[in-house]
């Protein structure tokens, strides 16, 4: 059970780069998300959110006792972040639109959870997996809303007209 809490909580080992362990984890994200987007299968995208979030909960006790307090490996919790970024984005079905789109969402999810803005830092700081993933996961939620933000107010930068 422990290596299989080990794969899913590191984002299927993704956590384990040597170099910025959320940004890798969160890249692996991105790379299933556009699978999704390509597919156009947009329900799975939910699914995935739900899935990272259950996970996190499952695995996180695990890799604080393993690891200590929310350990940088563990990257599930970057998954259900990233995810809740585009939950609620219309894609455009246009391969080269939506990747810009996809790095827009990308860039402001890493932006607000590696700066840690309005009370997501105050997240963090809360004990086991409220603060793990809480912080993650409040961070997709302002990335979500800049980037709706932007694709109203530039909708021709993601080839929305």
């Amino acid at each position: 059970m422990k290596r299989l809490k080990d794969f899913l909580g590191t984002g299927f080992y993704s956590g384990l780069s040597p170099y910025a362990p959320g940004t890798a984890g969160s890249l692996a994200a991105l790379l299933i998300i556009f699978g999704i987007i390509y597919l156009e299968v947009y329900l799975l995208l939910l699914l995935l959110m739900i899935l990272a979030i259950l996970i996190s909960f499952w695995t996180a006790p695990h890799f604080e006792e393993e690891y200590g307090k929310d350990p940088q490996r563990m990257v599930i919790d970057e998954w259900a972040g990233q995810s809740l970024t585009f939950t609620a984005i219309t894609f455009t079905g246009n391969i080269h639109s939506d990747i810009i789109i996809l790095l827009a969402g990308f860039i402001l999810f890493r932006i607000f959870d590696i700066i840690k803005p309005f009370g997501i830092n105050k997240i963090q700081n809360k004990e086991g997996t409220i603060g793990i993933l809480g912080d993650d996961l409040l961070a997709g939620l302002y990335a979500l809303m800049c980037l709706k933000t932007l694709i109203f107010v530039w909708p021709n930068l993601f080839g929305m007209i």
